[in-house]
């Protein structure tokens, strides 16, 4: 029980004897008649004024749960609600800012409560923007909310669901990009597995401990991301479908299934030499899935139409079709390896030719996403690597898929600027997969044609690789435990399902309304870095009108 300390005012003072006080005394809650009181200084001066010696207060203590409830209660006060207790213990009430994004808000803390403690008594549901804001946002809304190639900036027209000024929960933040952190693992260990057993890289005597190092260490990385993001699914199922539907988010989507493909190529051999058909056909039949809707939606047109989504990211869509039939054929399968390796260079070829004309909006991506540019290299090189298996040697096809790979490699390297002026994020991780994947397609070609130059390029790259790959490692852990700032608020998922309405106050009263001109001047003279908005603004800058 919580205890309340109150005082009672102090004596009066000798300024206050002075003035007439009118005094009531009640006894028994009756109003005794009032009388006028006069204090009046004695005649003589020689006398002194004996100042009674004030008394002195005690606080007493007073129950905390029961007169302010029964007072508001008495009084029948509008709009007060008694807190709830949670656990039987201290009042307290439950933070439900976030609660749009919750799967089931409120319910699953009082089945939690009503477990650890049967005495608890269920409260009333929460007052959230469930319906109102949260759900069911119109696909047109992410490209008229958000700007840029990624679609991953606020517009300053518009209001996010989420306060912008705290710092949001860390399941809310974790973004399904995170799955690049084990796509650059698992290809690491097949890259290694490769240079242990190629007989054009026997003269670097790799052992093939280093293989299975890299293996466990991508398993249990698999295992904690997904982990995370699985109880992403279960408490904000709705950031999880919010990032779904978001035109570029969805390409990442494919992931998790390409990581486990890779798992499956790059398992060492002493653990694993044949593994089961069935294997394939479960890991192949969820991306199956995925590709049917996305390239539907690619071909059928409206707003996820190719011409507007087209992405660099757009290639994780696509490389699962050659990572699979790698897979397939690596384990004596023929029509299902050829059928997705068809599917996947036909879309692939499309994608190359729209991201080539950048037709979606025109516009350079932000240096913060220049990472992702190198994923242009992934599909050539990997279906390299899967035309090799499926032939049974580095032919002509394979070596056309691996030279295209190549140059596209060489002409993103020489551009410095790709490397340098910007801010460390996960897109970084964007760089170790088309260098994992270009290595082991050089290591490939120079089985087939072993000369000085393929040997250099093998050592040149897989160096490149794996210095590359330990220094995003260390620099992930050194943002994400020391400067925590891995994951910032994810904005992108928080927009409103509506736009809001702008609130004029003096549009109307100008002559005539406001042509083009002066809207753009008067949109330059609010400046929302400084705290002004349409509202605070309550008369136009006139003079700046008439200057421009």
């Amino acid at each position: 029980m919580e205890f309340v300390s109150i005082s009672i005012p102090p004596s009066p003072t000798a300024d206050q004897l002075q003035t007439p006080r009118r005094m009531q005394f009640s006894d028994d809650g009756k109003t005794a008649p009032t009388e006028e009181v006069q204090y009046t200084a004695p005649a003589s001066s020689d006398t002194k004024l004996v100042m009674p010696m004030p008394a002195k207060f005690y606080s007493q203590p007073l129950s905390h749960g029961s007169m302010r409830e029964e007072a508001a209660n008495s009084a029948n006060i509008q709009g007060y609600t008694a807190p709830q207790k949670i656990n039987g213990s201290t009042d307290s009430l439950r933070d439900t800012t976030f609660d749009s994004f919750r799967t089931c808000p409120g319910k699953l803390e009082r089945q939690l409560s009503v477990y650890w403690q049967k005495s608890a008594e269920p409260g009333p549901e929460p007052n959230n923007l469930w319906s109102a804001e949260a759900d069911d946002v119109p696909m047109d809304r992410y490209f008229n909310a958000l700007e840029g190639p990624e679609l991953e900036s606020l517009k300053q027209s518009e209001e996010l669901l989420l306060p912008e000024d705290r710092k949001w929960p860390f399941l809310l933040r974790y973004p399904i990009s995170s799955f690049s952190i084990c796509l650059g693992f698992s290809s690491q260990a097949i890259l290694w597995k490769n240079l242990a057993t190629s007989p054009s890289t026997k003269f670097l005597h790799i052992d093939p401990a280093v293989n299975f190092v890299l293996w466990c260490i991508s398993v249990a990385l698999v295992l904690l991301v997904t982990s995370i993001y699985t109880l992403k699914m279960i408490f904000f199922f709705e950031a999880v479908r919010r990032e779904y539907y978001h035109p570029i988010r969805a390409n990442f989507f494919f992931a998790p299934w390409i990581v486990l493909l890779l798992l499956a190529v790059g398992i060492p051999s002493h653990v694993n030499r044949n593994l089961p058909h069935a294997l394939w056909y479960a890991l192949m039949s969820p991306l199956f899935c995925l590709e049917l809707k996305i390239y539907g939606e690619w071909m059928s047109g409206g707003e996820r139409r190719l011409s507007k989504v087209a992405n660099p990211a757009s290639h994780l869509a696509i490389a699962g079709n050659f990572v699979g039939a790698m897979l397939g054929a690596s384990m004596g399968l023929k029509e299902g390896p050829m059928f997705f390796f068809a599917v996947g260079m036909a879309h692939y070829l499309v994608l190359f030719v729209t991201l080539y004309q950048r037709l979606p909006s025109n516009e350079t991506l932000p240096k913060e996403f220049h990472p992702i540019f190198f994923l242009f290299v992934v599909p050539p090189s990997i279906s390299s690597l899967a035309w090799a298996k499926i032939q049974g040697s580095f032919d002509s096809g394979s070596r056309i898929c691996y030279f295209v790979a190549l140059f596209l490699y060489f002409s993103l390297a020489v551009r410095l600027n790709f490397f340098r002026g910007f801010r460390f994020s996960l897109a970084w991780w964007a760089y170790t997969v088309p260098m994992t994947a270009i290595s082991m397609a050089t290591i490939k070609y120079s089985d087939e044609v072993t000369t000085l130059l393929t040997h250099i390029l093998v050592v040149v790259l897989t160096s490149v690789s794996t210095i590359t790959i330990i220094a995003l490692f260390i620099t992930t852990i050194v943002h994400a435990f020391i400067l925590h700032d891995l994951f910032p608020n994810d904005i992108a998922i928080a927009i409103r399902n509506r736009p809001l309405k702008p609130s004029w106050t003096w549009f109307q009263l100008k002559p005539g309304g406001l042509n083009a001109k002066d809207m753009e001047t008067w949109l330059r003279y609010v400046d929302p870095r400084h705290g002004s908005s349409m509202e605070e603004v309550a008369e136009p800058p006139c003079k700046k009108f008439e200057d421009a």
